[in-house]
């Protein structure tokens, strides 16, 4: 901090019970809020190839059941449903390069 530059008041937060006092960098102030993973999107972990679609629009998925195989460096990955439901959309077709964090699969 420069000389005359103002001092930012405290924040006070709890971590565990304990109550802290501190004051927060403008990076933190200014980070993306987090947002908990919906798992009826079902979104590719890492850039890869779509070799393989187990289900269409309007299928009915059970928690574990194989969604589409993706194809990254040189592994076959089985995506899973997280959920039960309904294939409401796919967003991806077999031989389709992904990139990593794209939605895939879209269940209702």
């Amino acid at each position: 901090m420069k000389e005359n530059e103002p001092v930012p008041p405290l924040s006070s937060f709890n971590v565990d019970g304990a109550k802290y006092k501190t004051h927060l960098s403008r990076k933190y102030n200014q980070r993306k809020p987090y947002i908990a993973a919906n798992p009826k999107k079902i979104i590719a972990f890492i850039p890869g190839t779509i070799r393989q679609i187990f289900v269409k629009v309007g299928d009915e998925v059970k928690m574990g059941d194989k969604l589409l195989t993706l194809e990254a460096m040189k592994m076959n990955n089985n995506v899973v449903s997280l959920v039960d439901g309904v294939v409401k959309a796919l967003h991806v077709n077999t031989g389709e390069v992904v990139s990593n964090k794209q939605l895939l699969v879209e269940l209702e």
